[in-house]
């Protein structure tokens, strides 16, 4: 994501924080956390999990030492998981760069308790976080006492950046200073304090709750939230779109640490028209824990396979098949096959943002058209070879319905250069019925390493022909032609974030069917339902006289449904002249309003 130029459309920017007392939305959960659990050694996870408790020596220069080789780590091999015993954590402070997974080991956030600070700063000049990528913090406590003042933690952070399963004992603001930051994702998060969003561009808060949240710019989204803010979209300072109830999620599973001391990790259940944390009933408006909830399941360290960087595919697929979970810790995997999960049930998690790659052109990950599966915590990254595909969820053609027990894919990021040159006709391709995607950032880099129209083309960032794929924050990037194709029928998608190609090099070189450019968002003529909320899709033209017409083109139909769609111009050249179809004003640089925005559609 760019920064935008210094301009006086910046609501947030410059707002203070007021004061506000900690703890105000669960003092029932403000105890200093649970005791360390018995001794228990952690299984090998390599050299960069690094699992920590209260009394671990040295433990601020270890993790200062993480920091300092992770916050430049742009695009570098270097993958770390700071792993959090249960206890309380004095006067810690936990400074979180690229690449770098913080997660706390208790079966409850409140078991690892963090009193001093959890941080994200900006890694551009002028407090800009609009690079801010590559990193996560998820299920344990944080009282900001070494914050930014006013028991405030700072989360300047843009996009892939996985917030999850957190209680802050105060406040959060999600920016620097006055600087730009274009995230962002929060879920099943309490806040007890006040979210301050600043001058986030957009963000997506799902089945999260707050004492309050101030702060608006372009798409803000809130999913299951129990108390969202006051307004709503088009309204300047109020674009706020709320959908009351989540209709259905399963949380991602976590690594912990049980009562005896044993590692495992929960599965929790499917939940369906939810509102609010999954794990803190009694926060305001929230339900209950378990309601509308299936029950989950816990499942032994060892039905896990450890993988570890020079791990094989041939070697990891023959744990899958027979009857192994996988759990892929920190670093980069080099693969001549395709990981193929084929078992109903298989989890499969990662540890620290581990990367596959492929130069030899194959597809990375594929699934069968199974019931079950979860995939959480993966990095895909496009090889020299173009591979068709990087993941497939489901063979082409798949039959089966899976509405009881989906396939989920949590925090799956997708990367087409930056490191390296790199190429694939298509990302994620989704074919299996009734899949739920939760989180997901894919992007055709912009910038780095083998960046360039001919150096890292991309088609799609995103194919869907599967029925009933429901998607919560679905942010795809810079993609050369159009960033979704949705072809499957009954889809719901909750946020969606997009930045149309910076570098066509002439309007004759980017031209669709239907007109100058290719959408952001297309969904099939043939599809007859389709609904999605709270859409922001943003043009940075760098080279003059290149234009698209059309944000979003979708057939229009009774059961085909958009809400609250914003389309901004964010350099000097070109336009979007319309929404969506032919609906909507121009977002164009010069000669009118860079900025355009529509209710709803049709």
């Amino acid at each position: 994501m760019r920064s935008p130029a210094a301009s006086p459309r910046r609501p947030g920017a410059g707002r203070r924080l007021p004061t506000l007392a900690a703890g105000v939305a669960l003092a029932a959960l403000s105890g200093t956390g649970a005791q360390a659990a018995p001794a228990a050694p952690a299984p090998d996870f390599g050299p960069h999990v690094h699992v920590v408790d209260p009394a671990t020596p040295g433990l601020q220069q270890r993790i200062d030492a993480i920091y300092e080789a992770q916050q430049p780590n742009h695009f570098g091999p270097r993958r770390d998981a700071i792993l959090l015993k249960p206890g309380t954590y004095r006067d810690l402070r936990l400074p979180v760069g690229f690449f770098t997974q913080v997660l706390g080991l208790g079966a409850h956030p409140d078991d690892v308790h963090v009193i001093g600070d959890l941080r994200s700063t900006a890694l551009l000049d002028n407090d800009n976080a609009t690079q801010n990528f590559w990193r996560g913090a998820e299920n344990f406590s944080v009282t900001p006492t070494l914050g930014i003042g006013n028991n405030t933690l700072q989360w300047a952070v843009s996009q892939a950046i996985p917030f999850r399963r957190m209680h802050v004992r105060g406040n959060i603001r999600l920016n620097q200073n006055n600087g730009w930051a274009s995230g962002g994702w929060f879920s099943d998060v309490l806040v007890d304090g006040q979210v301050n969003s600043a001058t986030q561009q957009q963000w997506l808060s799902r089945n999260s709750a707050w004492g309050s949240w101030t702060g608006s710019n372009w798409n803000m989204v809130f999913v299951g939230v129990p108390r969202p803010p006051e307004g709503e979209f088009p309204t300047p300072g109020a674009r706020y779109t709320k959908v009351a109830t989540t209709p259905l999620v399963r949380e991602k599973p976590f690594l912990f640490i049980d009562a005896q001391g044993r590692y495992a990790v929960q599965v929790p259940g499917l939940r369906r028209d939810s509102v609010g944390v999954s794990w803190a009933a009694g926060a305001p408006g929230t339900q209950s824990a378990q309601a509308g909830a299936g029950r989950g399941r816990t499942v032994p360290i060892s039905r896990f396979h450890i993988a570890r960087p020079g791990d094989t595919a041939a070697s990891m697929n023959a744990q899958l098949a027979a009857g192994k979970h996988l759990l892929l810790t920190p670093g980069e995997y080099l693969l001549t096959d395709t990981l193929r999960i084929t078992r109903p049930g298989t989890v499969v998690l990662g540890l620290g943002f581990p990367t596959l790659r492929s130069d030899t052109g194959v597809p990375l990950v594929k699934t069968a058209d199974v019931d079950g599966l979860t995939v959480a915590g993966l990095f895909l990254d496009a090889g020299q070879q173009d591979s068709g595909v990087l993941m497939e969820v489901g063979p082409p053609g798949s039959r089966q319905r899976h509405r009881a027990d989906p396939t989920v894919l949590h925090d799956v990021f997708f990367r087409v250069g930056g490191a390296a040159p790199g190429r694939v006709h298509t990302a994620l391709r989704i074919h299996a019925h009734d899949t739920v995607v939760d989180h997901t950032w894919i992007w055709r880099a912009d910038h780095g390493e083998g960046v360039g129209w001919d150096s890292n083309p991309s088609d799609h960032g995103l194919w869907v022909e599967g029925e009933d794929v429901t998607m919560y924050g679905l942010f795809v990037e810079h993609f050369q032609k159009a960033q979704v194709v949705w072809r499957g029928n009954g889809g719901r998608v909750y946020f969606f974030q997009s930045e149309i190609p910076y570098d066509p090099p002439t309007q004759a070189q980017w031209r669709s069917a239907t007109g100058r450019g290719h959408p952001a968002y297309w969904v099939d003529p043939a599809v007859t339902r389709h609904q999605a909320w709270g859409l922001g899709m943003y043009s940075v033209f760098l080279k003059p006289e290149v234009v698209l017409d059309r944000a979003i083109e979708a057939p229009t139909a009774a059961g085909v449904r958009f809400q609250h769609m914003i389309t901004v111009c964010l350099v000097d050249k070109g336009s979007i002249e319309h929404v969506i179809n032919d609906a909507g004003d121009a977002a164009r640089c010069q000669g009118g309003s860079n900025t355009a925005t529509l209710k709803a559609y049709p």
